[in-house]
């Protein structure tokens, strides 16, 4: 009896551990716990006029935009495919909103803040139907398709701002980036919305399943009925709504759009973010909570390095080997090397035995 009790508890703790949640949760876990040992008020939530400010607050808020781009990020990598421009369409949605904002003879107008709102959305998915285009239709790879966009669209976000950094006054364009809601930052809610909204549409619909087999195979997809050209038109759309609202963040948040760095290398982060929550480069099955995971690990680690006062000209160094630590971690592969190599360090005798007898 207690064999089995003790085998179905290394079956459980096996499962437990090939869970693709399992290593995310871990390394952020082990984040949480090192700052809470460097720095014992790292949990400390304080209340000021009715918000709450702390290190955990921050990370919230701070990564919002990073896990709006990576919830867009996760659907297109599913595809099989990849989308760079979305630094840049963060540029440009953030460009587009406040030029739109300052040109307004009273910027405190809602109706001004919605028409500003409307041209950066409607703009950005504009885009992003433009790298479905040259993906599903002209058959470019992905990696070059949103090149092209990466590389225009950072001109067309300076050329929106004429190299300048646009300001704006406006209340109610600040709320959506710097507001408080019930105590929260109002970016939470907007990235819970999106979040929940992905995750109804992908796992409460087909949507999801078509995802998936477009990217395990788009051909045997296309002979089982399934539009192949519509999924990805859709992912690229998704994309580009994804890192617009992204973009609205980070400008309302400091009431100015920078089309030169607003949103800068993005891109890589919010790839990173979708490997470290599981979801293979191959396509398939993806992984939204996972990538929420990751992209939290990627805010954490950035938090914690300027909060143990590293270098910055060495932060992005750090944040690759500490990356890289953890897809090795989560690599079966990789696992099953190690404790190889383990045993036969401590075991060289009866490997050799075992080997030749």
């Amino acid at each position: 009896m207690s064999n089995r009790t003790s085998t179905e508890k290394a079956s459980k703790l096996q499962r437990l551990v090939k869970h693709h949640l399992f290593w995310p949760a871990a390394v952020w876990l082990a984040l949480l716990l090192f700052n809470l040992i460097y720095s014992p008020s790292f949990f400390e939530i304080q209340v000021r006029d009715g918000h709450l400010y702390g290190s955990l607050i921050d990370i919230l808020n701070f990564g919002a935009p990073l896990i709006l781009v990576a919830i867009g990020m996760t659907l297109v990598i599913a595809t099989k495919g990849i989308d760079l421009s979305v630094g840049s369409v963060v540029a440009i949605s953030g460009a587009i909103a406040c030029l739109t904002i300052s040109k307004g003879a009273d910027q405190n107008s809602l109706s001004l803040l919605f028409t500003a709102l409307a041209l950066s959305l409607g703009l950005s998915v504009v885009l992003g139907l433009w790298n479905g285009m040259l993906v599903a239709v002209t058959g470019i790879q992905p990696i070059v398709a949103t090149l092209i966009l990466m590389v225009a669209g950072r001109g067309i976000a300076q050329l929106v701002t004429n190299g300048q950094i646009i300001t704006v006054n406006s209340s109610p364009y600040k709320f959506i980036g710097a507001g408080s809601l019930a105590a929260l930052p109002f970016s939470v809610f907007v990235v819970a919305a999106v979040f929940i909204a992905a995750v109804l549409l992908t796992r409460k619909t087909a949507l999801g399943l078509f995802i998936e087999s477009v990217g395990c195979n788009p051909g045997s997809s296309r002979l089982a009925g399934i539009k192949a050209r519509t999924v990805l038109f859709a992912v690229y759309m998704f994309c580009g709504l994804c890192a617009a609202i992204a973009g609205l963040l980070l400008s309302s948040n400091v009431s100015s759009a920078d089309g030169n760095n607003a949103g800068l290398w993005y891109e890589l982060d919010a790839i990173l973010a979708v490997v470290i929550g599981g979801t293979s480069l191959n396509g398939g099955r993806f992984y939204l909570t996972g990538t929420l995971l990751g992209a939290l690990i990627i805010q954490t680690l950035t938090t914690t390095i300027y909060m143990i006062g590293v270098s910055p000209e060495v932060i992005l160094v750090v944040k690759a080997f500490v990356v890289l630590a953890v897809c090795l971690i989560q690599s079966d592969t990789f696992r099953k090397t190690l404790v190889q190599r383990w045993k036969h360090r401590a075991y060289p005798a009866e490997i050799e035995v075992t080997r030749h007898g």
